[in-house]
Order: structure tokens, then sequence, then C-alpha cells
């Protein structure tokens, strides 16, 4: 059977609407446990990718701590450069949200260094996968995961320019992935080893996904399969047939594993504009059931640091 890669990012509650300066909440936490029981149910095993803010919170600590030791669940590395410590005052010459490649070598080495830390402090598990804040990665970042012990990355996106996502340096902007492998492939880094690149599955599509009868509906469906979109796994209220289209697609490839991905603030009802109350979260758990039940035919779960081939131990030596 090919594999079901479960990735969450997991943070803090709706931050698509956060201000700088403003406090940031992990309520989202207490909505977890049902997503973790459901991938339980088909025997997947979600990727917890954890960011500053919610490896502070104790009751996120014990919920993903419980799982992580039971084999159900793994936890990853998840870095949103603006209020990671330590802090540092970039020179802003643009409105956008800071990457972590914006910052100067020492200073992003050690916001990775503290949030690899202080997960491994809270949980006794130090985590070797990782995704970055924004999508954005460079030669750097990746020289410095492997110092620090990660092996698995799953940054990338496929068919997929961020180059319109700005940052707050001038001229910083997103990666540009449009013509990334849609495969795993080895990373070399300088420091005579090897990050594994775990893209996340996106298809470039061109078939029509006919939503309702409406001539607004028909006609937007229509304009999207004449330019063509990139159908993810990942979930929005009303894509559960193109989800189910990427699943087929991917099983019929040379592919040898799926991607889903969502941010946990989405499992909350109001954590996210697209999930804004209980009835929409009940409509997500509607489609996250049928989906993970149509994959469960065909795909069996696994972890990320399960794909790490056996070096697992030797980079923890490298870090303790």
């Amino acid at each position: 059977m090919k594999k079901l890669i479960i990735t969450i990012d997991t943070e803090g509650d709706d931050l698509w609407s956060w201000k700088q300066g403003n406090a940031i909440t992990t309520n989202n936490t207490l909505f977890l446990d049902r997503f973790q029981r459901l991938c339980n149910k088909y025997n997947f095993f979600p990727v917890w990718l954890t960011n500053y803010e919610m490896i502070q919170d104790d009751r996120y600590v014990e919920f993903v701590k419980k799982y992580a030791i039971e084999g159900k669940a793994e936890i990853g590395m998840h870095l949103h450069a603006w209020n990671n410590p330590p802090m540092y005052q970039l020179e802003v010459a643009q409105e956008g949200a800071t990457y972590l490649i914006e910052y100067p070598d020492d200073v992003m080495e050690a916001k990775i260094k503290f949030l690899t830390d202080l997960i491994f402090e809270k949980t006794g598990i130090r985590p070797v996968s990782h995704r970055a804040g924004r999508w954005a990665t460079n030669e750097k970042y990746f020289e410095l995961l492997s110092k620090y012990g990660y092996l698995v990355d799953c940054s990338v996106t496929p068919h997929v320019d961020w180059k319109t996502s700005l940052g707050q340096t001038e001229g910083s902007c997103g990666s540009d992935y449009s013509s990334a492998k849609n495969k795993t492939y080895s990373i070399d880094t300088s420091n005579s080893s090897s990050i594994l690149e775990v893209p996340v599955t996106i298809l470039r599509s061109h078939k029509l996904f006919l939503k309702t009868s409406s001539a607004k509906s028909l006609a937007r469906s229509i304009w999207h399969a004449m330019k063509g979109t990139e159908l993810w796994i990942r979930p929005n209220g009303d894509n559960l047939e193109e989800m189910k289209y990427v699943l087929d697609q991917t099983y019929v490839s040379d592919r040898d594993y799926a991607m889903f991905m969502i941010h946990s603030s989405e499992l909350m009802p109001g954590g996210s504009p697209t999930f804004k109350d209980e009835r929409s979260i009940e409509k997500l758990y509607k489609d996250l059931e049928a989906l993970f039940a149509y994959a469960s035919v065909k795909y069996e779960g696994i972890r990320l640091r399960d794909l790490s081939n056996g070096k697992e131990s030797s980079a923890n030596k490298r870090t303790s």
C-alpha cells in the first residue's frame, strides 16, 4: 500500500487575523483530540508540527506527548520567526510577515536551537521533522536544520510560487517552488549530511469539478478548469471530491506517498477564516471522515520520522 502522511501546522488561534503586538491565544489545543481520535480510527499518524506558542501551552504538551509516546503521533517543529525567541529587530522596509530566512545567520540558528531545545525540554522527545513557517527555505536553513538533528523537511509546495507573499526587509519574499520535484529527494548540506525533502502533495489540474447548479458557480468552475489550478489534500469546506481526486491520481503515479495538511486552529470553531462556527466544523469532520475512509482502502499511515532511513539515532547524538 502507498503511504498517507497527515501533517498539521500546529500554531496559535486564527493567525490570519493576528496583528503584530497582539497576544496569541492557543485555545485550539482543546479541539485537537477529536482529530487525533479520527486518525486513530483509520490507523493514520498525525505529525503535529509545533510552533513556539503551542509548546508553551501545558494543555497541548500533555495531549501531544501522550500520543507520541504511544506511537500514534509525531511531534515535529514549525517555526514562525516573528515571535520565536530570541527576538531581533529587522529593518522593516515593506508590509509583510517576517520569514526566518530574512534574519542574520546567527539569529536564524539561535531561533532554531531555541525551539528545538524547548520542544525537547517540554516533551522529552527530540523532533526530527520540520516545516518552515510561511513555507520559505534556503540553503542556510537546511544546513541549520541538519546541524540540530532534523532529518525530514516538508516545506516544499510543488507548482506554487510564493514570491508575491512579502517579508519585511527590502525585497524579501517567499520561495518559488513552481518547478520543484513532487516526490521525495535528498538535500545535501555543507556539514556533510543531508535532509530528506518530502514535498506537500499538490497537483496542477485542469479537471472540471462542478459544485452546484448555480450559473455563477458553474462559470467559476469552468474558469478554474481552463486556466488550471493547484489541488491540495487540504480541506476548505467544499473540496472533498478534489481531495479524493488527488489521492486517486497519486495512487496511480510513481509517487509512493500522499500528504494531507491542515492548521490546528482550523479544527476549532472560529479559529480560522475558513471554519468560522460549529456548523462549519461539523461539515469539516464529515468531509474528513469520508476522506480518511476513502484513503484507508489504498493507503496506510506513516510518520515523517519513519522515512528517515534509520538515521535518527546518529542525529540525536549530534544534538544531545
